[in-house]
């Protein structure tokens, strides 16, 4: 189901949607509600992205990577998002494809040979630890500190919705060095690390939640972790504009998630309205279920070509804030609406677990929240589109 877009008449790209549905394929709509139900992680979804080599499709070719772009990623994600996994497969996988992004940027050499080889192999499973239960969006207000000692670092406090915190090998840490106050610009004096997840050091307490449970959410926290300086990425105090690099890459990945999704659920929608029938005829016939749908189809669509144009922006090397915001809010948008609209023309069954689309319904949620509110995207617009004052 879609329009015949840039991405649909690329060779490459539709290569791409072909692979990584064949591997979706392998995992039925039973493998991802058993997953809902025990919240096991999906490793097996897992080894099989990697041995195609997708963990590695954003990652340069010597660390046996396919060096692609984002518009790639986001061909993957988007066939990841429609392969009825939903946002609990898009998950498993989604941290390869901008977490290390900052290691191949200002990374030693002897870093990247270290580290990005077992991200892409699937030896590691990376967790990303940014958000803090009193900092939210304003990151520059984190208050784990890591303090200078010889021969490396010792990191004192918690971190807040860190996912896959029960399963990772590895932490992607921001921690300040210098406490806010005494910086001049409060983004200063804080620093990424790439480190062992050493539960001696860490206590990981998961977060029970609505949705994509398979994919564990957890509060940890840190008590005198020691971190090596090898571990340290780039210069010390300026880890926060590093992660900066990866956001327009990560706000693009997750709209084409968010718009998979919303169109796998759209097509089981239209496929049950074709096949249930009272008073004697379909219920797709009527305009009352059919109209909403043929909205919906519209929605993704629009959402789908704003994630494509972010993309093709981004790997041409263009000033794309705007459009990878915008892709992040209208491909979450429309998937929570195609999503929801699934349900009510399931009827009664929307909400039987063996339909499935109440489980696309919960998740499609997260992505209106995360990882940036749809209130800050209107921020951004309002103020470095239109050129209005900043409203916070």
């Amino acid at each position: 189901m879609g329009a015949n877009t840039f991405f649909d008449q690329d060779e490459n790209l539709l290569a791409i949607r072909e692979g990584v549905s064949k591997v979706c394929q392998q995992f039925p709509d039973k493998y991802w509600r058993d997953r809902d139900e025990d919240g096991h992680f999906p490793h097996e979804f897992h080894r099989a992205m990697a041995e195609g080599g997708w963990l590695g499709i954003t990652m340069p070719e010597e660390f046996g990577g396919q060096n692609l772009g984002v518009s790639e990623a986001a061909m993957m994600m988007h066939t990841v998002g429609n392969g009825g996994g939903g946002m609990a497969a898009a998950s498993t996988i989604q941290i390869n494809l901008f977490g290390p992004h900052p290691i191949l940027l200002f990374g030693t050499d002897e870093q990247k040979k270290l580290w990005v080889p077992d991200l892409v192999q699937g030896k590691d499973k990376v967790a990303f630890g940014v958000t803090e239960p009193n900092a939210g969006l304003d990151t520059s207000r984190i208050t784990t500190f890591a303090e200078k000692v010889e021969g490396g670092w010792k990191v004192n406090g918690r971190k807040m919705w860190t996912t896959t915190g029960q399963v990772a090998t590895k932490y992607l840490l921001l921690c300040r060095t210098t406490k806010r106050e005494d910086c001049e610009k409060r983004s200063d004096g804080i620093t990424l690390f790439y480190t062992d997840f050493d539960r001696d050091k860490m206590e990981v307490q998961r977060i029970p939640k609505m949705a994509r449970k398979a994919v564990d959410s957890n509060m940890v926290f840190i008590d005198d972790l020691f971190i090596p300086d090898s571990d340290l990425i780039g210069e010390v105090g300026k880890g926060f504009r590093y992660i900066l690099t990866a956001m327009n890459a990560e706000r693009v990945i997750i709209g084409s998630v968010a718009v998979g999704l919303g169109m796998d659920a759209l097509s089981r929608a239209a496929d049950y309205a074709q096949e249930r029938e009272v008073f004697g005829r379909a219920i797709g016939m009527n305009q009352g279920i059919q109209h909403p749908l043929a909205q919906n189809w519209m929605q993704l669509e629009s959402a789908w070509l704003m994630c494509q144009k972010a993309a093709r922006m981004y790997d041409a090397g263009e000033s794309c804030g705007a459009e990878a915001n915008a892709a992040k809010f209208l491909g979450a948008e429309a998937g929570f609406k195609a999503a929801e609209r699934a349900v009510l023309t399931h009827g009664g069954m929307g909400v039987a677990k063996e339909y499935n689309v109440e489980r696309l319904f919960r998740e499609s949620m997260i992505m209106r929240i995360a990882p940036i509110s749809e209130q800050m995207i209107l921020n951004f617009i309002g103020e470095h589109v239109l050129g209005m004052p900043k409203s916070y």
